[in-house]
This record gives C-alpha cells, sequence and structure tokens, in this order.
C-alpha cells in the first residue's frame, strides 16, 4: 500500500485488491451462504480501504433493494430500482463510480456525510441479485483502480456465495 503525496491517503493498488478478492474467497470456506460472506466482505473492505464510512450491500428483493450486510452508520432499508446510485447501478448492470454524489441527479443521502461512491452489481444465474456499495466522506476518494479493484471483490463474492435461497 503506497500513499498519495498530496492527500497523504494511502492508496490501494491491483495487487491489494487481489489480496483483498483473495481473502473473501478464503472465507467462504467455511460457509459459502450469502449471510456470512457478505458480512465478512462488508467488513474487510471497511477495515482494509481507508477514509470510508460505509461498505455493505443491498440485495434485491421483491422488485427492489434492501439492506443487507454492511458496516458503517444506520442506513437506507428500501432503495428502488434506477433511484440513486445503487438504484442505478442495478437498473443498468453497471458499476458506478461517482466523484461527487452531490452531482449525481437522484442521490439518496443515507449519510450526509458521504461524498463520492463505488456501487458494483452482483450477479448470481446471469441475474443482478445486489449491488456492493462503498461509501467515503471525501470528494473524489476512489481512483479508477479502487473502482476495478472492488470490482474484483464483487467478482469474488458472485464466485463463492450462494444467493439461491434469495431466487
Amino acid at each position: 500500500m503506497a500513499c498519495n503525496a498530496t492527500t497523504e491517503t494511502p492508496v490501494l493498488d491491483m495487487s491489494d485488491y487481489k489480496i483483498l478478492a483473495a481473502q473473501v474467497r478464503a472465507l467462504a470456506e467455511e460457509d459459502a451462504h450469502w449471510a456470512p460472506v457478505l458480512s465478512n466482505a462488508s467488513a474487510l473492505v471497511m477495515e482494509t480501504l481507508p477514509r470510508l464510512n460505509w461498505a455493505g450491500f443491498y440485495l434485491v428483493r421483491d422488485g427492489q433493494l434492501v439492506l443487507g450486510p454492511f458496516q458503517g452508520k444506520v442506513a437506507c432499508v428500501h432503495i428502488a430500482r434506477g433511484r440513486g446510485v445503487c438504484g442505478t447501478a442495478w437498473e443498468q448492470d453497471r458499476a458506478q463510480h461517482v466523484h461527487d454524489v452531490h452531482e449525481f441527479p437522484g442521490h439518496i443521502a443515507c449519510d450526509s456525510a458521504s461524498n463520492s461512491e463505488v456501487v458494483v452489481p452482483l450477479h448470481a444465474s446471469g441475474e443482478v441479485v445486489g449491488v456492493l456499495d462503498v461509501d467515503s466522506p471525501l470528494v473524489g476518494r476512489f481512483s479508477d483502480v479502487d473502482a476495478e479493484g472492488l470490482a474484483l471483490v464483487a467478482q469474488a463474492v458472485e464466485e463463492v456465495a450462494d444467493f439461491s435461497d434469495l431466487r
């Protein structure tokens, strides 16, 4: 892990994210049910990435995103498809890398301290079953490497988590 010279913020590189993804896979060896996998993955992300205020998951249930395992402050429980950064990632089935959430149309301010965000869709059996959501109080906190690295973490979750009881 290196430091950004201008902000003194530790910066993770892809090798750090590959290790994080491997840790997610290893933790799932004991129990692959989505609940412990997502719980441990959110804890790993929150502990590993500096300057976060929220890391967790929303899961698709009854036509909306519903709060899943997370680390951070109290969060919105339900998010409609296409609403906010999470709902947009779900609707478009595309990761969202938002430099400043206050400039994102329809942003949902679950925590007013959040200023930047990365959301990555999770898939099972070819369908979006949820999203990985990571927030920071810093505008521009997430680099392209962070967004790509979080996609690796989401991919590891997809590979090991058993989402069969959600469908």
